[in-house]
């Protein structure tokens, strides 16, 4: 047996040595196991939705029907519930009519009441025409489900 392995004939190995991948690999686990819990997850505060306390005195109501036709309703302090000042609008026109009705006071709220059916590019774009305008409080109107 010594006599073959001096004449210089070598067999080629064909298993690969697994152990240095296996070593490495194990190393790599122990540094994710022990990073993964200081990572903080990203954490979104999302506002919760319910009945304000106390509505505001002056509301401005913009509402859109399926035929996109607009109607601007204007509830003013000491003004009787149902009873508010209505003008008719179109996309043009709207902005302008909302920050007439706000008169210099940028905390009156535009509340956007869009019927379910219209498409939502309508409502996205009635609202960028009142930001760009300076109007400062828009919001949605919703129904609230039981």
């Amino acid at each position: 047996m010594a006599t073959l392995r001096q004449r210089g004939s070598r067999r080629t190995m064909s298993d690969i040595n697994m152990v240095p991948f296996i070593d490495v690999m194990l190393v790599l686990l122990i540094i994710f196991m022990v990073t993964a819990p200081l990572l903080t997850p990203s954490v979104i505060d999302v506002p919760s939705v319910g009945k304000a306390s106390t509505p505001p005195e002056h509301v401005i109501t913009l509402e859109i029907d399926k035929d996109l036709h607009i109607v601007i309703k204007s509830k003013k302090p000491g003004q009787a519930a149902g009873t508010s000042a209505k003008q008719d609008a179109n996309m043009d026109n709207v902005a302008k009519l909302a920050l007439q009705l706000q008169a210099g006071n940028a905390t009156t709220p535009v509340i956007i009441s869009a019927d379910k059916k219209i498409a939502y590019e309508h409502v996205v774009k009635l609202m960028d025409k009142l930001q760009r305008a300076g109007v400062q409080r828009v919001g949605l109107a919703v129904t609230l489900s039981e």
